[in-house]
């Protein structure tokens, strides 16, 4: 019974369902805190791209966007299966969030600080980490002295670096985490991975997660619900899965026959060449002006010259 009962519901469902929820916000504040390195509290749940999204699309990606009480927008979003053009999307939905909560009039210093975190459930590219962080930096071409911008608060001037005003990207590769879960990161990741969250952990958000995110703490209709989102993900990651192979399969194939194609057409070729050789030297042999052995053969006149 204990199994069962320690059975937890995947992250994307608890994003799309549960976490919204003020109830629940010390679980999503948990998981901020390890990510982002530094306490975070939640103000407000804005709305997201994610909740605009087509019916056949919801089961793929699942985001929220949140504020905390620095005024920064964090955005959290779950991609279950490979897209093109990712990293340009995700660049799009940042500039987006920056544009949107800042009014017209304001100056820009009422521009705010986004984090954005991308849970990866695909192969995005060459890289062996499971968490790649992306941050702007300016650094001296020659000097490599990394720049620190002037800017006014609170009636100071105070040195900045860029990094603390430009978004902050976090990739999360998690099918490249194959880890023994030691720190809350890694108790995070192993989760999002696999769905398991150790009785022991003190990782913040994962104690918290273990009593509200439970899959038998639903109700028939929420459960029936949360079974249907995970067999529409399992479908699409085998058709897609599938699809990968038999066009991988299919490629192997094409280049196999036209490599053939290839090799039979050189070899056809070099035979052709080496019998008109052959002819050529028993033509000249025989005393037969060069210009008839070219036109009988086909041979330039250098390739015959070179047979005496």
């Amino acid at each position: 019974m204990t199994a069962l009962k320690d059975r937890y519901i995947r992250f994307d469902w608890a994003i799309k369902r549960l976490l919204r929820q003020k109830a629940n916000f010390d679980v999503l504040e948990g998981f901020l805190t390890v990510f982002i390195g530094e306490k975070v509290k939640i103000v407000d749940i804005l709305e997201s791209e994610g909740n605009q999204q087509a019916q056949d699309d919801k089961f793929n990606r699942v985001d929220i966007k949140a504020k905390n009480s620095k005024g920064e927008i964090i955005i959290v979003e779950i991609q279950n299966t490979s897209e093109l053009y990712y990293l340009e999307r995700i660049l799009y939905g940042v500039a987006k969030a920056i544009t949107e909560h800042i009014n017209l009039g304001n100056t820009y210093q009422e521009v705010k600080k986004v984090y954005s975190i991308s849970i990866l459930y695909f192969d995005l590219g060459q890289g062996a980490d499971y968490l790649y962080v992306g941050q702007n930096d300016f650094v001296g071409v020659h000097t490599k002295d990394h720049l620190k911008i002037s800017r006014k608060e609170e009636g100071a001037i105070v040195q900045r670096f860029p990094s603390e005003i430009f978004p902050t990207y976090y990739l999360v590769r998690v099918n490249n985490f194959n880890e023994v879960a030691k720190s809350p990161l890694e108790e995070w990741i192993k989760y999002l991975k696999d769905g398991v969250i150790s009785a022991e952990t003190t990782a913040p958000g994962l104690r918290e997660a273990r009593q509200k995110l439970q899959y038998y703490s639903m109700d028939d209709a929420e459960r029936h619900a949360y079974d249907e989102h995970i067999n529409a993900v399992m479908i699409q990651n085998d058709v897609l899965g599938n699809a990968r192979q038999e066009g991988l399969e299919e490629g192997l194939a094409e280049g196999l026959a036209k490599g053939l194609a290839k090799g039979l057409e050189e070899g056809l070729a070099k035979g052709r060449d080496e019998r008109s050789l052959e002819i050529a030297k028993s033509l000249l042999d025989m005393g037969m002006a060069i210009d008839k052995i070219m036109n009988a053969t086909g041979l330039d006149e250098e390739q015959i010259r070179s047979l005496r």
